[in-house]
Formats: C-alpha cells, sequence, structure tokens
C-alpha cells in the first residue's frame, strides 16, 4: 500500500507538534495513540528530513522546525517513505518484461506513471496549515 501506517502515524505526530511548543515523546503518544517506540522510529526520519527538531535533557523533546504552510503531505510522507510510489514497477531501474518501447509500451504502466504524477501533485498542492484549524496552529520554536 502506498501511504502505509508508518506513513500516516508521521501525519499524527507533525499534527501534535503543530500545536506549537514542544512536546515530548510521551505527550504525543497520548495524544495521537501511538506507540513509543513507533514513534520514536518516525520522528527519527522527520528529524533527519528537518521537519522536526529534537531537545534534548530534561526539558527536552519536539517541535516543528518548520513553518506550517511550508509543509506538506508529501513532505511528510516522502520522509517516511522517499521513494513514495503506488507500485514497484514506478521505481527507477525496475525492468518489467511486459514493458517495451514505442508500440510495445505497457499501457498500465502508462497509465500508472500518469497517477503517480497526478497524486504527488495534489499531496504537493496543500499545505498544513491549510489542512489543520487556524486554532490549531502557531508557529515552530525558535530555541
Amino acid at each position: 500500500m502506498l501511504i502505509t501506517r508508518e506513513c500516516d502515524y508521521a501525519v499524527r505526530v507533525v499534527r501534535a507538534l503543530a500545536a506549537g511548543g514542544r512536546m515530548s515523546v510521551g505527550d504525543i503518544c497520548d495524544k495521537e495513540f501511538i506507540t513509543a517506540p513507533f514513534a520514536y522510529k518516525i520522528l527519527k526520519k522527520l528529524q533527519k528530513a528537518e521537519i522536526v527538531k529534537g531537545f534534548r535533557g530534561v526539558h527536552g523533546g519536539y517541535s516543528l522546525n518548520r513553518r506550517a504552510e511550508d509543509l506538506t503531505l508529501y513532505d511528510i510522507y516522502t520522509a517516511i517513505d522517499p521513494e513514495f510510489l503506488i507500485i514497484d514497477c514506478l521505481e527507477p531501474g525496475y525492468e518489467c518484461p511486459r514493458n517495451g518501447e514505442g508500440d510495445h509500451a505497457c499501457t498500465i504502466h502508462c497509465e500508472l506513471c500518469k497517477i503517480q504524477k497526478e497524486l504527488c501533485g495534489m499531496l504537493k498542492s496543500s499545505n498544513l496549515k491549510d489542512l489543520l484549524p487556524s486554532d490549531f496552529m502557531e508557529e515552530p520554536v525558535d530555541s
């Protein structure tokens, strides 16, 4: 499946952090019904993609590292699954015995390429600020 449970939970993590300020992993888990081991795995990937910022120490936790208007579902999904393909045959280097050149091109593959492009465009078209209620959002923490 294209949008995995991990991708779905990553959106939940970002949604929790969109309320502003720092949150502990425990608070994120309680708010979004995610297990701590899974949350840590997701936060590590989101941090690597510079979507969230981690803080160490007694008052540590996580916060958004980007403004809500600069963050899309596509950004979140590709932070978790960089390939983010609807089917394996769209993967670069994949050699399908049914897909040839010109008149021998796989019409299914061609259609799936169009769908993939459209889906990515749609996921890039709305930012997080557009998707969440305005009273829910705050700006990322600078500290």
